[in-house]
């Protein structure tokens, strides 16, 4: 339902996601009119309602809005980057400077050919080759050479040692590029750039070439490089005549072919043409552009996906709306997804005639609330992601999470979540909390629903943050807490209440105990239209005579034959050997004390009971506080009974939002039936959240199938080695590369060597020695169990994800402050 300004609560944040700005004039505002600023100005302003005016003259008040921090905050970037990254003005990290330089060798195995190459070429000028002509004289007539010398006798000579300085050339560039590392270089200075770098980088090699070859052309003066001389003597020798350049055509196409071949390299490896063809292409899309309708404006806050919908005048209401700042990130998303739904069911008037009436506060949350009191964490709502830390920086860290946020959403929390450390180590205050806070503004956008189970006094935000709070054992509480989860099934009842009271005994058989249990609920549900309360339910467990004799004595009618026949057949296992029923009794004796006289239906004044399975209909913010003191044993079995009512109402029916159950102390709650239902989370749009001190809460043949089945794992600061263990098994080994480098003593035969080695032992001090490297590759734990205990700093953690869709990232180290 819709409300107004004056019924939500909001308070200063930390958070620097903007807020609603308030207005600039006006003293005051009726209801239902523009808002009125706060007498205190420090306290930011409530969203309010847009006039209710018809819904022809909305668009025209809404023209030309100017921007605000809100919209700045909506327009931010968010790109699809590796699970657990957030993605709120996400950039990618630079890559290490390390990683950028070139190693020594190679820049080695540039220079060696080079000097070789200019000293040979050097020697070949200078005529130093031995037998340098012998081969040309060979290749030639020998008439174009004066006897027994190497003197041309005429132009023909000349010309062919001009051709011969040419082939020599190009087989000393061709030997040099093919031994040395010049791809390596090449690919270092230029083809690892990005556009139009790389074109221009190449672009000014290809002048420099060009300056070498065809000096004078720019003006310089030293030597052209042999490449077009020989081509020209080349045709000389070939026509026979000096007078096939008296064609200008000829000429003019000898230096274009010239040109091309030296810029065809440049341009492979300056990437000219994909450059050229994307240049044409975007032109022609300019083109088509001009001459086609202007296209819609994409920024986020001008609603782009409402236009091209054609819901203008809808578009219109909320830009104005959001660059007035009357809307927030709550607004913002919970109207995105209301807009999803619309088109999913084709209800796209509906929608509009629900915007042009209630502008930014259509669909309000039925508490009426569109913010929470009070934010702890950073959150992005349009992407549903909360920040829990930055990734760490390292040889482990893969260079997408290095120096990025870590954050948390449905994507991953649908695969459940285990979180092991010891008290004070930062689980509620880093973890717990800005996920229950997260899922709770979710759920303001009708995309969640959460119930946090804790201990009273636990941070997990105010009262006034959640829907519906239950105080078992406070007196104070408005809620109850219903333990059959709204059951009209006694089978089901009973199976739900087994495993709350019963889950942790190795004694007592989960299916006897249910058996025994669905023997008494059938029969009294039959007789009385409900089930028992608590107190009931352990006197007819007792055998109690009068409590037995009353049930029976309702139950005489013929309708309830077999549920008489239930109710015998729980009387004739009263007292055997492998009877539950008195370990049942004595479980219910723990929750049948005082302190809780007035809770588990037993109440009959004005408190309200609280069924589970509510937040598989309703997007609702729960919290339940456990007892605080003196009921341990309680606790862990009302939490162990939430536990499995959240997997049974998770996985019935269906539902369009995501629902998470976050357990801030999961000691004891983990049974063999709840580890089944937590791998059938993943694909009913659910997840769970449990925190442990230490993983020897679980019974040790559970560890191994909780570790399995649980898609996100995380590891705090000071953890034992037994708990790392299990971490490290749970995530595996990879492959790795080592280097072992062996240094052996280099022992000289010959009298000088002998010399020298001494001589540089003495002044070095050390023996000349000689290095064995061997690389291999080898599997290696990807965090061992001492580095968890002993090597992860205060106020970090090691966390692994898995998303629902199956993308994995890998164990990284977590900076929960940064």
């Amino acid at each position: 339902m819709d409300s107004d300004s004056t019924r939500i609560p909001r308070g200063t944040h930390t958070n620097p996601v903007p807020r609603p700005t308030p207005p600039t004039d006006g003293p005051a505002a009726p209801l239902g009119g523009p808002p009125a600023p706060y007498p205190d100005p420090a306290v930011p302003p409530r969203p309010t309602r847009a006039p209710d005016t018809p819904a022809a003259a909305a668009p025209a008040s809404y023209a030309a809005p100017p921007r605000s921090p809100v919209a700045d905050w909506v327009d931010e970037p968010r790109p699809a980057v590796e699970p657990g990254i957030w993605r709120y003005g996400y950039r990618p990290a630079k890559a290490a400077r390390e990683g950028q330089r070139l190693a020594p060798v190679t820049i080695i195995g540039f220079l060696v050919p080079l000097v070789a190459g200019l000293f040979l070429w050097s020697l070949w000028r200078h005529g130093s080759v031995p037998y340098q002509w012998a081969v040309l004289q060979l290749l030639t007539p020998s008439d174009w050479w004066w006897a027994g010398t190497t003197s041309p006798k005429g132009y023909q000579g000349a010309e062919a040692i001009t051709v011969a300085d040419g082939v020599v050339f190009a087989i000393l560039v061709v030997a040099m590029a093919r031994l040395g590392s010049w791809p390596d270089i090449i690919r270092h200075v230029v083809t690892r750039r990005a556009q139009p770098a790389r074109a221009l980088i190449a672009a000014l090699g290809a002048l420099v070439a060009l300056a070498f070859v065809f000096p004078r052309a720019f003006g310089l003066g030293w030597d052209a490089l042999p490449v077009q001389d020989p081509l020209f003597s080349l045709i000389v020798l070939i026509t026979g005549d000096y007078t096939v350049f008296a064609s200008e055509s000829l000429t003019d196409g000898l230096y274009a072919l010239i040109t091309v071949l030296v810029l065809w390299p440049f341009a492979r490896i300056g990437g000219w043409w994909p450059l050229a063809k994307e240049a044409l292409a975007a032109r022609n899309r300019a083109k088509t552009d001009q001459v086609a309708e202007p296209a819609v404006d994409r920024r986020p806050s001008r609603w782009p996906q409402l236009r091209e919908g054609g819901q203008h005048q809808a578009a219109d209401v909320l830009t104005a709306e959001l660059h007035a700042g009357r809307m927030n990130d709550v607004d913002c998303a919970r109207i995105g997804h209301r807009w999803a739904v619309a088109r999913a069911r084709a209800q796209l008037s509906s929608f509009t005639e629900t915007v042009l009436r209630d502008s930014a506060a259509a669909w309000t949350h039925p508490s009426g609330d569109r913010d929470l009191p009070g934010r702890s964490a950073r959150h992005d709502l349009l992407t549903r992601q909360v920040r829990i830390g930055q990734w760490g920086t390292g040889d482990r860290t893969p260079p997408a999470y290095g120096g990025a946020g870590a954050a948390l959403g449905p994507d991953t929390l649908g695969t459940s979540l285990l979180a092991v450390g010891p008290s004070g180590s930062g689980k509620t205050g880093h973890l717990i909390r800005p996920v229950v806070e997260s899922l709770g503004l979710q759920a303001l956008t009708g995309q969640c629903a959460v119930v946090a189970v804790c201990a009273t006094g636990t941070p997990l935000g105010p009262d006034a943050a959640y829907d519906v709070v239950v105080r078992l054992g406070d007196p104070a509480s408005v809620y109850d807490l219903d333990p059959y989860a709204e059951s009209t099934d006694p089978d089901e009842a009973a199976a739900l209440l087994a495993e709350g009271l019963a889950g942790d005994l190795d004694m007592v058989s989960g299916q006897r105990a249910a058996t025994a249990l669905a023997q008494l609920l059938g029969p009294y549900r039959a007789a009385y239209g409900r089930f028992p309360t608590l107190p009931q339910l352990r006197e007819l467990l007792e055998g109690e005579p009068s409590a037995l004799a009353a049930l029976r004595a309702a139950l005489a009618g013929e309708e309830h034959t077999v549920m008489r026949r239930e109710l015998d057949a729980r009387a004739r296992q009263a007292g055997s050997a492998g009877d539950p029923g008195p370990a049942l009794a004595d479980r219910l004796a723990v929750l049948d004390r005082p302190a809780f006289a007035e809770f588990f239906g037993a109440a009959q004044g004005e408190i309200r009971p609280f069924s589970l399975r509510a937040i598989a209909h309703h997007p609702l913010r729960v919290r339940i506080d456990l007892p605080e003191r003196g009921h341990d044993e309680a606790s862990r079995m009302i939490t162990r009974l939430l536990l499995a009512q959240f997997g049974a109402v998770s996985t019935a029916g269906e539902r369009t939002h995501f629902a998470c159950l976050v357990l801030d102390d999961a000691t004891g709650a983990v049974t063999a039936e709840s580890v089944r239902r937590i791998q059938r989370l993943r694909s009913r749009n659910a997840g769970v959240v449990l925190a442990l001190r230490t993983v020897g809460d679980v019974p040790e043949a559970l560890h191994g199938p909780l570790y399995a089945a649980v898609g996100c794992r995380m590891a705090f600061s000071g953890v034992t080695t037994w708990d790392g263990g299990r971490f490290a098994e749970a995530w595996g080994t990879q492959w790795v590369e080592t280097r072992d480098v062996a240094r052996h003593t280099v022992f000289a035969d010959q009298p000088m060597t002998r010399a020298i080695h001494a001589l540089r032992k003495l002044v070095t001090g050390k023996a000349v020695t000689t290095e064995a490297v061997t690389v291999r590759q080898v599997e290696r734990e990807r965090w061992s169990a001492s580095e968890l205990a002993h090597g992860v700093p205060p106020g970090h953690a090691v966390l692994s994800l898995t998303t629902v869709q199956g993308e994995h990232a890998p164990p990284l180290l977590v900076d929960l402050r940064g």
